[in-house]
């Protein structure tokens, strides 16, 4: 009976790393002309499976993906090298100033940033990262420079159209005004020097959903989008985030 459980556990194991794709992928080693990206997750709960799919089957990438607690250590100098890409799908809260300053050095050397969904809300207690990504989430009301803010909303389940604002940018070159199901965000702040690329009129939601930037040499780019498999499975929305990744890595 043992040795049967260890061939279960094996045999589940295997479904899940297939079904997970590139959870594991050893992106250190050589991938001609691949962009390597490092996903980010923890802090609120997903849909594992159907969300690394979508890394699984980009083939202009390997990936890596690891969960906080675990996530700084691979910003430090040495294990960054590794990646050109970080993609943040956490809304993790704790970051200490060595973390932090992990974090800008991986900006400052230029390379790529695309924060996905649920990543507005990280970090709260750090003002660096609503200028890093262009906005701020408020999972609390506060007064910001005697303004009161009240909370940030959200709301599940919400077909509605998205129109592209930029046709001609490198990450929605290609796409058109398309539908969505999926959940929206409202209530937040958007710096006013991001480029804008998505906006919708449902009134649920921000106008504005998404956006490019820079932080000194890094590209940025965020994405409201992506809630679970509706916006995984979306076309249009695994167009925009293929062509993020490769945007945010210096590509055109």
């Amino acid at each position: 009976m043992k040795l049967i459980r260890v061939f279960l556990l094996r045999g589940l194991f295997a479904v899940v790393f297939a079904c997970l794709g590139g959870f594991a992928a050893e992106v250190g080693k050589e991938a001609p002309g691949k962009i390597r990206v490092l996903v980010i997750t923890g802090g609120h709960e997903f849909e594992q499976a159907q969300f690394f799919k979508v890394f699984s089957d980009n083939p202009g990438i390997v990936f890596k993906a690891v969960e906080h607690p675990n996530a700084h250590a691979l910003l430090k100098a040495e294990a960054a090298r590794q990646y050109d890409v970080l993609v943040t799908y956490d809304m993790h809260q704790e970051i200490t100033d060595e973390a932090k300053g992990d974090f800008l050095a991986w900006l400052k050397a230029g390379k790529g940033l695309v924060v996905l969904h649920h990543a507005i809300a990280s970090y709260q207690q750090w003002p660096e990262y609503s200028k890093i990504i262009g906005a701020h989430y408020y999972l609390e009301k506060a007064t910001v420079d005697g303004v009161d803010k009240a909370r940030s909303t959200y709301k599940h389940g919400m077909h509605f159209k998205i129109k592209v604002l930029d046709p001609n940018h490198p990450v929605t070159r290609g796409i058109t005004d398309f539908e969505i199901l999926d959940e929206t965000y409202n209530l937040f702040d958007v710096a006013k020097d991001v480029h804008p690329l998505l906006t919708t009129d449902e009134p649920e939601s921000a106008r504005l959903i998404g956006w490019a930037k820079t932080y000194g040499p890094a590209r940025v780019v965020y994405l409201q989008s992506g809630h679970d498999h509706f916006a995984y499975e979306n076309p249009s929305y695994q167009q925009i985030l293929r062509q993020a990744i490769r945007w945010t890595a210096n590509g055109d």
